[in-house]
């Protein structure tokens, strides 16, 4: 029978198993605060109020109330029975929608890379700055209704009719006030600004 030979371990050093503890400590300290800002600097969409049904998809319109702040507490903007395009916005506003159901009333908070980024954006009448670059933004919006662009276009152009044939068909069905949609089925602007949740 042969017999095993026997290692002997090395001496800890003294000091070494504090040292140790201290380091993971640190480590543990450092993952806690990489999560923190990770969640601090992410989207986060917090429900006011539930809604109901599913959710917008990206080939959808929304109506909406919304009002924007800056994270001063500045409000930049508000509308009120606004469509927009679930694509035609900001990347953080559309991914909010994705997340929202009708009826529902919901705070969001979008980082700057989700926002605007490094472009600050301007007032197009005064030229006055409502977002400074690397901005972070809040905004409170109830989703009162969503439709897919399809019939949210054919809903427009019967209501664009109706309008024109209570003015007596002035103008001749022309692309006029009341005329054709916006190009690419573009949603009108938002008031104020026009930046809140438009995209570049």
């Amino acid at each position: 029978m042969t017999e095993i030979t026997r290692v002997p371990l090395a001496p800890v050093a003294r000091g070494a198993i504090s040292k140790l503890w201290i380091g993971v400590g640190l480590a543990v300290m450092l993952g806690g605060a990489v999560a923190y800002e990770t969640r601090q600097k992410g989207l986060q969409v917090d429900t006011i109020k539930a809604g109901a049904g599913a959710s917008p998809t990206t080939g959808d319109y929304v109506l909406l109330n919304y009002v924007g702040h800056l994270a001063s507490g500045k409000e930049f903007d508000r509308g009120e029975h606004v469509p927009i395009p679930v694509q035609g916005v900001i990347p953080g506003f559309s991914k909010a929608l994705l997340q929202m159901q009708k009826g529902g009333k919901y705070h969001v908070s979008i980082p700057a890379r989700l926002a605007y980024g490094a472009q600050e954006q301007r007032n197009q009448m005064t030229g006055e700055v409502t977002i400074p670059a690397n901005s972070d933004l809040t905004f409170d919006i109830d989703l009162i209704d969503y439709k897919n662009a399809q019939e949210f276009m054919r809903q427009r152009m019967m209501m664009q009719q109706m309008q024109q044939q209570m003015r007596g068909g002035a103008g001749g069905g022309g692309a006029g006030a009341g005329g054709a949609p916006a190009p690419d089925g573009a949603a009108p602007a938002p008031d104020g600004a026009g930046a809140a949740p438009g995209a570049n």
